[in-house]
């Protein structure tokens, strides 16, 4: 098999894969697979993320990655 038929074959291979999510997808959201398929598909990637400032709480008992542990030196 030759190096263009293998990329082929991995992009069929995403195509069906990314088709399955969006039905699941579809399904999680209580939608039928046909009435999403009539729908336009978002190709934005776009996501929004709010301006609101996270709950501290998220943060308790975390450590600062690459600076290690709050308890614990450097060797």
């Amino acid at each position: 098999m030759s190096l263009q038929d293998e990329l082929n074959a991995v992009r069929r291979s995403l195509d069906e894969l990314n088709r399955k999510v969006q039905e699941l997808e579809q399904r999680a959201a209580g939608k039928s697979p046909e009435s999403a398929r009539s729908a336009p598909a978002d190709s934005s990637g776009m996501v929004t993320i709010p301006d609101t400032p996270y709950d501290g709480a998220l943060w308790t008992d975390s450590d600062d990655e690459g600076l290690g542990a709050r308890d614990r030196h450097a060797p």
